[in-house]
């Protein structure tokens, strides 16, 4: 998993635009602007401090990232272009922190964003090699095919295996869905913040049994961004420690020969999960059963059943157990997906895993008061991408305590914008973003018309 970090690395900043159904009326311009800047801001800093940029997207031309970036300043820093399928916002922050970790860099700005196509997720080029072709062909040879969208036949089918192997029923699927959607009534960046009864949820149209349409995450544009700092550059701004949160472990994790023993739950990656959450609570010194939060990439119901069990939540083959007993939600032992997860909140590949960052961070600051899963001392999150790649990330507070609820007149008083981020999805003013934006090195062309655009969404 390559040499282990030798410095430590804090995201200081997180920022978040609202995820929405895609209908080519936001460019990704404005969507990483907004990202961006709100990150900025969060963190008190201007673009002159940050040493590299990543660009986190899995549509677009080569150099969306340069765009993006140059409406905050054109400082001649090394920016760099991440693509991983959908943990490519989770690659950019494990990019970032390794950046940070080992000396090449004292303040990193990530920003992932993501302009969909509506309806289920396709190939884009029809002339090469599919790089998930032979998953396919796999499961071509295990299960069959059908005319479902492929994804949730991957995913479905993990589910059957779980089914007939350790006695999992498709409400347990349900459920999973019932609760992401209560979640994500609260988190007023979501996509989609209506709840549902079990029955609704199993009335749903089939996508592939037992997947319904309620258990699907939907595809969405949307934009998410994260800045990672040093030790010695938190040392120099004392009063910003409060909110520094530590990437106290993580692990990017590719996979294993199992992914074709023609399991169809390995075929989604269970091994690779298995092994960065492992990797990354043991950096961290955490063991599972002291997660009460996680951030869980439940692109369908089916994939979070299986990966509580990856993640070690459970006891191997319990996960449908741990759903039933109430313990992924409050008053349960782990509350999985505060957010809504990506079934709710929505899945732009290249802003969910940084999506997912900016919920466990105001959660371990004590700022998401609507929704906050107390007395945490860590956070777990995972990102999955098919192809493979998935990453594993633990939080800590910087002082190692637990989380406390914080007002939100006080959060709004700390972050100068007059309004708590965490349960507000608003935006900002012009002389806000011009704060953070270069001083030394801006360009009004490079900005364009983004501003405008962004500020009459505001």
């Amino acid at each position: 998993m390559g040499k282990k970090p030798t410095n430590a690395a804090y995201v200081l900043g997180v920022g978040l635009t609202k995820f929405v159904k895609p209908r080519n009326k936001i460019d990704y311009t404005e969507l990483g602007y907004e990202a961006g800047i709100k990150a900025l801001l969060d963190a008190q800093i201007n673009y002159d401090d940050v040493d590299q940029g990543i660009a986190c997207y899995c549509y677009g031309d080569s150099t969306c990232g340069q765009r993006v970036f140059y409406q905050f300043g054109m400082t001649q820093i090394p920016i760099l272009n991440v693509n991983n399928n959908c943990s490519t916002g989770s690659t950019g922050l494990h990019l970032g922190r390794n950046l940070v970790s080992h000396g090449a860099a004292d303040c990193v700005l990530v920003v992932g964003f993501e302009k969909m196509f509506p309806g289920s997720l396709q190939s884009f080029f029809q002339d090469r090699t599919n790089p998930t072709g032979t998953t396919v062909d796999m499961m071509k040879e295990t299960r069959g095919i059908t005319n479902a969208p492929g994804a949730a036949q991957m995913f479905g089918n993990a589910g059957r295996e779980y089914m007939e192997k350790y006695g999992a029923k498709k409400e347990d699927f349900a459920e999973i869905a019932r609760v992401n959607h209560e979640h994500s009534q609260r988190n007023p960046y979501s996509q989609f913040r209506d709840s549902y009864t079990l029955q609704q949820i199993l009335d749903a149209p089939m996508i592939h049994e037992p997947l319904t349409k309620l258990q699907c995450c939907p595809t969405s544009d949307g934009g998410a961004a994260a800045v990672v700092v040093s030790q010695e550059f938190l040392d120099a701004r004392p009063h910003l420690r409060e909110r520094a949160i530590l990437i106290a472990g993580q692990c990017l994790a590719t996979d294993a020969p199992s992914l074709f023993d023609r399991s169809s739950i390995n075929l989604m990656g269970f091994e690779m999960s298995a092994i960065a959450a492992k990797t990354a609570l043991a950096e961290a010194g955490v063991s599972p059963a002291s997660i009460k939060v996680c951030e869980l990439h439940d692109c369908f119901s089916a994939n979070e059943l299986i990966t509580l069990d990856a993640l070690g939540l459970c006891e191997p083959g319990k996960a449908h157990e741990m759903v039933r007993a109430g313990d992924i939600t409050y008053g349960g032992r782990c509350v999985v997906n505060p957010s809504g997860g990506l079934i709710s909140k929505g899945h732009p590949l290249g802003a969910t895993g940084l999506a997912q960052c900016a919920e466990l961070v105001w959660q371990l600051r004590g700022w998401a008061n609507n929704r906050l899963v107390k007395g945490a001392r860590a956070a777990l999150q995972h990102n999955l991408g098919l192809g493979g790649a998935v990453v594993c990330t633990v939080y800590k507070k910087a002082d190692g305590g637990e989380n406390e609820a914080v007002d939100s007149e006080t959060v709004a008083q700390k972050t100068g914008l007059g309004y708590n981020p965490a349960v507000e999805a608003r935006g900002f003013t012009r002389e806000q973003a011009d704060r953070v934006r270069s001083k030394k090195n801006r360009s009004e062309w490079a900005l364009a018309d983004t501003e405008k655009k962004v500020e009459s969404r505001f």
